[in-house]
């Protein structure tokens, strides 16, 4: 049985990164840990949570209906000050 198959983010694209940082429960983290060890197995390179986060989060919103019909197109947000 596949496992690639079953990962619903593929394989990770090379990005100019900006770099943020935030908290988390540790169940979380521990699944995050998990989902990179799965998809280091199911692409055959090693990744860590941390690199596969902006991803989930980018394919996240990307299927969230209301955030697309909402943002119009992937423009930036609007700068405040």
């Amino acid at each position: 049985m596949s496992t690639t198959k079953k990962l619903r983010l593929g394989p990770l694209p090379k990005t100019e990164s900006t770099k943020l940082t935030f908290s988390c429960p540790a169940s979380l983290k521990a699944d995050l840990d998990r989902y990179a060890a799965l998809h280091a197995q199911a692409y055959g390179e090693a990744v860590d949570a941390t690199t596969l986060i902006p991803h989930m989060l980018e394919a996240f919103m990307a299927g969230d209906r209301g955030f697309r019909k909402g943002s119009g197109s992937k423009a930036a947000p609007p700068k405040s000050g």
